[in-house]
């Protein structure tokens, strides 16, 4: 799984691959180091609306 979905980040450009030694190494491209702001927004705002959202699902799940 993990394969699979450095390959479709490489194939969409957002990170590159680069042989090293036994193994390999991935790093991101510069078009991927641009999505780091709009992830680190995300997270602020899961960490803020986090016990939000579980309540939701808990009504939800409690509802069905």
């Amino acid at each position: 799984m993990l394969t699979e979905t450095l390959r479709r980040l490489q194939y969409h450009g957002l990170v590159a691959r680069a042989p090293q030694g036994h193994g390999v190494e991935y790093g991101l491209t510069a078009l991927g180091r641009t999505l780091l702001a709009p992830i680190d927004a995300f997270g602020a705002w899961a960490f803020e609306h986090g016990d939000e959202v579980m309540a939701a699902q808990e009504a939800a799940e409690a509802g069905a």
